[in-house]
């Protein structure tokens, strides 16, 4: 029922509106012709400018005389001697040999015990560093001929050093013992490797 009542008036305000804006359409517009104040030129007029050239002339190069070649020096030719070497320079004196007394020499090499060569530190477990736990580890290995230690063996305070200990001691080098001039194996060795956290 409210939309047939209100369409009449729709209409008419359509209409109204319309006309209004064909009035305004109809009306003219004036421009003002005012000159713009400025003049802007395309293409100027550029100044020719002239460009002096200077004349240059080289001038005549002077004879120059070469210098007069270098005089030739003689070569001296070596007289070959008529004499022998032996007889201008002397004869070659004579020489006793040296008598050695092999029996006085001793090369035997004097027996030692198995000395370290090599001592690689072991890496701090990262276990034992997260909790701050030192300590240490009694370490007992045989040393071969050829200076590697084996049969290792650790007594440490904590488990978690042991791993490391040994692992530490296998990269060990060491001079082999020497007994009547002849490396044998080395039982026995006995160290102690400690593990202190750096402060």
């Amino acid at each position: 029922m409210r939309f047939f009542i209100g369409l009449p008036f729709a209409g008419v305000i359509t209409i109204v509106i319309f006309l209004f804006m064909k009035f305004l359409i109809s009306q003219e517009m004036t421009l003002s012709e005012k000159e713009d104040a400025f003049r802007i030129d395309i293409n100027p007029k550029v100044e020719e400018l002239t460009v002096r050239q200077r004349d240059v002339k080289a001038e005549r190069a002077k004879d120059v005389k070469p210098p007069p070649p270098p005089p030739q020096i003689e070569k001296q030719k070596a007289s070959q001697p008529k004499e022998g070497i032996a007889n201008i320079a002397g004869a070659i004196p004579e020489f006793d040999a040296p008598q050695l007394n092999r029996g006085a020499v001793n090369f035997n090499v004097s027996d030692r015990d198995a000395q370290p060569l090599v001592r690689i530190p072991p890496m701090y477990p990262p276990r034992a560093a997260e909790r701050g736990t030192e300590g240490n580890c009694k370490m007992s290995f045989d040393v071969s001929a050829s200076g590697n230690p084996y049969n290792i063996t650790a007594d440490c305070t904590s488990s978690m050093f042991s791993r490391a200990a040994t692992r530490s001691v296998e990269k060990w080098k060491y001079n082999a013992k020497i007994v009547d001039g002849n490396a044998v194996a080395r039982s026995g060795v006995r160290t102690v490797i400690t593990f202190k956290l750096a402060d």
